[in-house]
């Protein structure tokens, strides 16, 4: 049995949040090693059509501080946007930093990026996996606010084998590109050369 395995009893609170690009539904949801997540959602109990679903991993760095290492946040912020146009989707929030491995981890791999490690070698350097998230919590999360088919806005086809393999069908993959610039260029090349992320090479 999965450790993230859950019931709709672990909704753990239900609110609206207005935000910059519209009003969202916020319910958050804990699973058995206490992780705290949640579905950020629009339209899912009115519309017909399949949703739009964005998983997105907690980065601090990029989320809160805008950091350009990355292009977490604009990937956030693009996603809130594409969903409000579509009337009919949802976010879901997971606290997985640094792909799983935590905060603390994260920064000592920055560190070992600033002399030279890409972003996996770097991982790696610290004997930690390259990925170490599951989806399996993710599945269940989509049950639990009615949703068992999406069209999954992402880049990674892990996400789409893990929510596969949980039992969510995922009718069609959404490109997700937002954000890139120079800082970031490497990061992304890696995920997609060294990884098997589905990002275009760039012009």
């Amino acid at each position: 049995m999965s450790p993230y395995d859950v019931d709709a009893s672990k909704v753990k609170a239900d609110a609206n949040l207005p935000t910059e690009h519209g009003n969202f539904r916020m319910r958050v949801f804990v699973d058995d090693m206490g992780g705290e997540h949640s579905v950020l959602s629009v339209g899912l109990d009115d519309s017909q059509s399949v949703p739009i679903v964005r998983i997105h991993s907690e980065c601090l760095t990029g989320d809160a501080f805008g950091s350009l290492k990355c292009d977490c946040g604009p990937q956030l912020q693009a996603s809130m946007a594409r969903i409000q146009e579509e009337g009919s989707g949802a976010i879901l929030y997971m606290r997985q930093e640094g792909r799983g491995i935590g905060l603390e981890a994260k920064i000592k791999a920055y560190a070992l990026q600033d002399v030279g490690y890409d972003t996996l070698d770097a991982n790696l350097a610290l004997n930690l996996p390259a990925d170490a998230r599951d989806y399996s919590f993710c599945a269940d999360m989509l049950r639990s606010v009615g949703v068992t088919q999406v069209k999954l806005m992402t880049n990674n086809p892990l996400k789409i084998r893990g929510l596969r393999s949980n039992g969510i069908r995922v009718d069609e993959r959404m490109p997700h590109l937002a954000g890139r610039c120079e800082y970031n260029d490497h990061y992304l090349s890696t995920k997609q050369k060294r990884m098997g992320h589905l990002i275009p090479e760039q012009a």
